[in-house]
Parts: C-alpha cells; structure tokens; sequence
C-alpha cells in the first residue's frame, strides 16, 4: 500500500470535495451514525469549508484512491446548532476550533491514522494562533440499539487518550436520516473538549 497523508486548507478543498463526499456517505452509514446520505448533499455540505479560509480537511490515500478524511473548522463558521451550547455555556466560541469529522474505510483502521488525524487538525489550530480549545460532538446512542454490532467498541477511550474530556453540559441535537428513516429525525450530539496546550 502507498499510503500518505495531505492537508487542504480553506478553497484548496475543492481538488478532493467530489471524492470526500463520496467517502463521507459510505462510512457515515456505519453505526453509531447510521446515516442514509447523498454525494449530493455532502457536495453541499462542504461548501462552508470552502467559503472558511481557515478551514482544513486531512486526506488519506492510497496511491491515487482517497480512503479516509479528517475535517475541522473555526466553530465560529459553523451551524447555530453547533454554537448554541457554547454560547449557552458562556464560552467564547471564537477561542474555539470545531474537529468536525473523521472517516476511515474499515480496512485502513487500526494503523494510527485516527492520531494523525488528530495531532494535525490540533497542529492547524495551534498555528492559527487564536484558539484555546478544540472541540468535537458524537452522537449519542442507546447501548441496546438494535443496529448496534455485536462487540461494538466505543471511541471514549481513545478520545481520552487523546486528551479530551466528555462535557455533559454541552449537548446539541443534529438530524438525519438513518437507513431505516423516511424523513430526517433529530439526534442527540455531546461534545468533547481538550485545553489547547
């Protein structure tokens, strides 16, 4: 395998946004998340890390194939839904640097790669020089979902490896549809935060 890893910042984004689309769809409907997208509606989605100077996707490939992506963003550039629990907690949200998303065709698991993902996304903040936290949300799932597999194995404990601590206080709720949904429902997000250092 010629596996390597490459950084997209702001605009530049666009060279891989057909092709992180089309990743996003496909992991994205794994459980926990379970979501039945389009390439069309990831295409659109993707725009806001276009238009966000700031903005920075990690891509993974294997020789020319794009098999994993890592996203993040000024939290400032994202939706209300994202911003709210901030504001509500009285935090600046303009301190606060958004790791969107990380995806990772299966095979590709367990090599480190979710660390790379990581150190850089933190790396891009630092150098921006503007941000105290980094951030993310996880949907939050029932333990007897019945689409749960068999030894799933939760992210938490690499996450607080990672340094990041679960902030019950901080909750959203975000909507998709799962595989077995007609319509958009909304599920409940919680977000992980870690102290820029």
């Amino acid at each position: 395998m010629d596996v390597r890893t490459e950084r997209y910042v702001g605009s530049a984004l666009r060279e891989v946004q057909d092709e992180l689309a089309r990743l996003r769809v496909t992991v994205f409907r794994e459980f926990p998340y379970l979501y039945d997208g389009t390439p069309e509606y990831e295409a659109e989605y993707l725009h806001t890390y276009l238009s966000t100077p700031d903005s920075l996707a990690v891509i993974v490939r294997d020789g020319e194939r794009v098999v994993g992506a890592s996203t993040a963003l000024p939290l400032s550039a994202e939706t209300p839904e994202l911003r709210e629990p901030f504001e509500r907690g009285g935090h600046d949200v303009s301190r606060v640097f958004y790791l969107a998303e990380s995806v990772l065709l299966p095979e590709y698991r367990g090599r480190g790669l979710g660390v790379t993902f990581f150190e850089e996304r933190e790396a891009h903040a630092r150098r921006l020089g503007q941000y105290d936290v980094t951030a993310f949300c996880a949907v939050q799932r029932p333990d007897d979902h019945p689409r749960r597999p068999e030894g799933y194995v939760p992210l938490d404990a690499f996450w607080r490896k990672r340094g990041y601590e679960r902030r019950p206080e901080l909750t959203t709720t975000l909507s998709w549809p799962d595989l077995d949904e007609a319509e958009a429902s909304p599920k409940p997000m919680m977000f992980w935060l870690r102290t820029l250092g």
